[in-house]
């Protein structure tokens, strides 16, 4: 039997599995992520000095929490809330126990990210609307949403690959995972193949996702 045989068959099935590993904790971490983080960025950017729902108490409250837990690196995060995730999910392992602090790491980013779109749009075309009597909810779903929608598709390409590196740190955890496949097989056994093959499906996996959000937000950016 050759070199490459050997290979598929007793490799190749660990691969897909981690594989399917990294895109279900991309996949579920991501959902949840943009529901906690749009909504959060809509707040961090109505209440802002001078906006809909200005409150500075509030405004600063929220920025502040988002600088810090973005300002913890994700390693660290991973075991700073490890009580958290056990109380949430009832596990600190395996890929519902990176779930929780992948959604923790993701989130504030998100919120981050839809802010510094939605502030890029127009205020003078804000104004016009709220000068017409269009009331705020309406203001952000037909004209900040939809204004900001090239920038928010490549926050939130980001957001992605920043997410399949952090997934990279997650097998600590025992979530399983490409990046706990490189370290299994391609560090601690020496298996270089593997870790080629993984760095490889890694690379591969970012590219189609950048150029995804690269043609969505040119699409949207001339209708």
């Amino acid at each position: 039997m050759s070199e490459i045989q050997q290979f598929i068959e007793g490799r190749l099935p660990i691969i897909g599995e981690s594989v399917v590993q990294t895109l279900q904790m991309v996949s579920v971490s991501l959902a949840i992520s943009v529901l906690i983080g749009l909504p959060l960025g809509i707040l961090l950017i109505l209440t802002r000095p001078g906006n809909a729902l200005e409150n500075r108490i509030v405004y600063q409250v929220l920025n502040v929490f988002v600088n810090i837990v973005r300002s913890i690196p994700f390693i660290i995060l991973l075991f700073f809330i490890l009580p958290f995730t056990k109380l949430i999910v009832g596990t600190s392992i395996g890929i519902k126990g990176a779930i929780v602090p992948l959604i923790v790491h993701a989130a504030p980013s998100i919120a981050r990210l839809m802010e510094n779109a939605l502030v890029e749009v127009d205020s003078g075309v804000i104004e016009a609307y709220r000068s017409m009597g269009i009331r705020t909810r309406h203001i952000i779903w037909h004209v900040m949403l939809r204004e900001a929608r090239p920038t928010i598709i490549l926050g939130l390409t980001i957001a992605v690959i920043n997410l399949v590196g952090a997934t990279a740190m997650a097998g600590l955890v025992g979530a399983g995972g490409l990046g706990d496949l490189a370290y299994r097989f391609g560090h601690l056994r020496y298996e270089v193949d593997v870790m080629y093959v993984t760095v490889f499906i890694l690379i591969l996996m970012v590219q189609c996702l950048q150029s995804i959000g690269n043609k969505l937000a040119a699409k949207y950016k001339k209708d």
